[in-house]
C-alpha cells in the first residue's frame, strides 16, 4: 500500500483537513488505517464522516462501531442520520447514494477520502454500460473531484483489489463491520458482483484491470467532448443561458454534446441520448414563438427570443400571498427566490416622503394592474408593459409588484409610476430586485 501513501502525499497538502468516509466495512477501515499512519509523516487533521442512512436493522450499532473504533485512535467522528428522498424514484441505492454525497457536501473539511477500489470501478463501469450511458457515465469514478461545492473527493484505493485490501486488514488485524445487504442479489451492483464476475473471472482473471483501463479512457475521451463543447459554446452559452442559433448551425452529434455540457456545467443530471434528442427538436424547431417547456430532474428548459433558459422549478405562490414592508430594510422573498433592497439615491428612485407616511406591501401579478413609468405617456397595463419588455414570460408571474396605500407604484425591469417618482434634489430612495440566480 506504498502506493496510497505516495498518491495522497502527492494531492494532500500539509495541514489539510481531511475526513475518511468510514462505513465501518473493510475497506474504510483500511482506508482509515492508511490515513492514520500517513499523518504521522505528513501532517493532517484527520477526521471521519460516518453516514446513518438507517436502512439496515443494525444501522445504529454500525454508528456505535464506528463511534468506538475512532475513540480507540482518537480521531474526531462526525455522524450524520439521513432521510432518505425520492426512493420510488431513484431506487434505494441511488436515493442513498444522494443523500449521502449531499451530507458530504455540508461537511467543513478540505477533503473527503472515500475507499473506492477497483472492484468497485469495473462494477460502476458495468452497470453504467448496462444503463446505456455516454462516455461521461462510463468513465466511472474518478480518483481525484472537486465538486462545484463542498470539499474535494479522494479516492486513493481506486488502483487496488478488493483482495489486497482485505489482505491488509488482516496483516493489520483490524476490525471490520459486513453488512448483510452485500449478499442480496437483489440489488443490481451485487448481482454483478456475486453472480456475473466470478463467472467472467474463470475466461478474463484481469477483468478489473482491463475495465478499469477502459474507465479512464472513457474519461480522456470525456473530456475531449467537454472541449469540443466548451469550443462550441463560444459567444453562445451565458449564466443559464444558451443560444439556440448555435445549435441549430452544428451538427446533431456536436449540438447534443454542446446541449448535455450546458447542463452539467449547471449541475443538472445528466439525460439520455433519446431525451437530449428532443430537447434539441423541440429547441431548434419549433415555431419562433411557441412557448417551450422541456422539464427534466428538477429543473425547466424554456425557449424565450432565441435562447434556451435553464430555470430550476419554481414552487408554487399561495393565492393571495402578501409581503408587508414596515421597516424598509432589504427585504428576502423565499417564496420569489429574491431579496429587495432600498438605495439612497437623491432625485433618484421613489419619493421618500411620500414612502414615510404609506403603508407598503408586495404581492405578484393578478390581472388589471396598472402602471404610468413614463410621465410623457398615459397609464398603461402591466400585462403590455411587460410584453413590451425583454422579461421572459415565466418570470412575470413571479416579480414583486410594490404597492403603497393600494396603489401600484414599482415594478422591477419596469419603472417607477410616474406620481411616486422623487424630483430634483429631492430625497429618494431606488429599488433594486436583487433575485439568487439570473435565471
Amino acid at each position: 500500500m506504498d502506493s496510497v501513501a505516495a498518491w495522497l502525499t502527492q494531492h494532500v497538502a500539509h495541514g489539510s483537513r481531511v475526513a475518511v468516509g468510514l462505513s465501518g466495512g473493510v475497506d474504510s477501515v483500511v482506508l482509515l488505517d492508511l490515513l492514520a499512519q500517513l499523518a504521522a509523516s505528513h501532517p493532517i487533521q484527520l477526521s471521519a464522516i460516518h453516514i446513518n442512512h438507517r436502512i439496515s436493522p443494525h444501522a445504529d450499532a454500525w454508528a456505535g462501531a464506528c463511534a468506538q473504533l475512532c475513540s480507540e485512535r482518537d480521531i474526531p467522528l462526525k455522524i450524520y442520520t439521513i432521510c432518505l428522498d425520492g426512493v420510488a424514484q431513484l431506487g434505494l441505492e441511488a436515493a442513498a447514494r444522494k443523500a449521502r454525497y449531499a451530507a458530504f457536501t455540508q461537511h467543513d473539511c478540505d477533503a473527503i477520502a472515500l475507499a473506492h477500489h477497483r472492484d468497485d470501478q469495473a462494477e460502476t463501469l458495468l452497470l453504467q454500460l448496462l444503463r446505456g450511458a455516454g462516455a461521461k457515465g462510463l468513465a466511472a469514478m474518478p480518483a481525484l473531484r472537486h465538486p462545484a461545492c463542498g470539499p474535494v473527493l479522494l479516492r486513493p484505493l481506486l488502483e487496488h483489489d478488493r483482495s489486497a485490501i482485505e489482505a491488509w486488514a488482516c496483516a493489520r488485524q483490524l476490525g471490520w463491520i459486513e453488512d448483510e445487504s452485500n449478499a442480496d442479489t437483489h440489488h443490481a451492483r451485487n448481482f454483478l458482483r456475486h453472480a456475473i464476475l466470478p463467472l467472467l473471472a474463470t475466461r478474463y482473471p484481469a477483468w478489473r484491470t482491463t475495465l478499469s483501463r477502459s474507465a479512464q479512457n472513457m474519461a480522456e475521451a470525456a473530456e475531449l467532448l467537454d472541449e469540443m463543447a466548451a469550443t462550441d459554446a463560444t459567444d453562445a452559452m451565458l449564466p443559464r443561458r444558451l443560444n439556440c442559433a448555435r445549435l441549430t448551425e452544428l451538427s446533431p452529434t456536436r449540438a447534443r454534446n454542446l446541449l448535455r455540457y450546458f447542463l452539467s456545467r449547471h449541475g443538472v443530471p445528466g439525460a439520455s441520448r433519446e431525451r437530449l434528442a428532443a430537447m434539441l427538436t423541440q429547441l431548434t424547431a419549433a415555431r419562433n414563438d411557441a412557448e417551450i417547456l422541456l422539464e427534466h430532474a428538477h429543473w425547466q428548459l424554456r425557449r424565450y427570443r432565441g435562447w434556451a433558459y435553464l430555470v430550476p422549478t419554481p414552487t408554487p405562490i399561495p393565492a393571495g400571498l402578501r409581503w408587508h414592508w414596515r421597516d424598509l430594510a432589504p427585504l428576502t422573498l423565499p417564496e420569489l427566490s429574491g431579496t429587495l433592497r432600498l438605495i439612497e439615491r437623491p432625485g433618484s428612485g421613489l419619493a421618500a416622503a411620500k414612502l414615510a407616511s404609506a403603508d407598503l406591501h408586495l404581492r405578484v401579478r393578478q390581472g388589471g394592474e396598472t402602471l404610468r413609468p413614463n410621465c410623457q405617456r398615459p397609464r398603461r397595463s402591466l400585462k403590455n408593459l411587460l410584453q413590451e419588455s425583454a422579461l421572459p414570460p415565466w418570470q412575470r408571474d413571479r416579480l414583486p409588484l410594490l404597492f403603497c396605500n393600494d396603489t401600484l407604484v414599482w415594478v422591477p425591469g419596469i419603472g417607477i409610476d410616474c406620481d411616486w417618482q422623487a424630483v430634483a434634489d429631492s430625497p429618494g430612495l431606488e429599488p433594486q430586485w436583487l433575485p439568487d440566480n439570473d435565471a
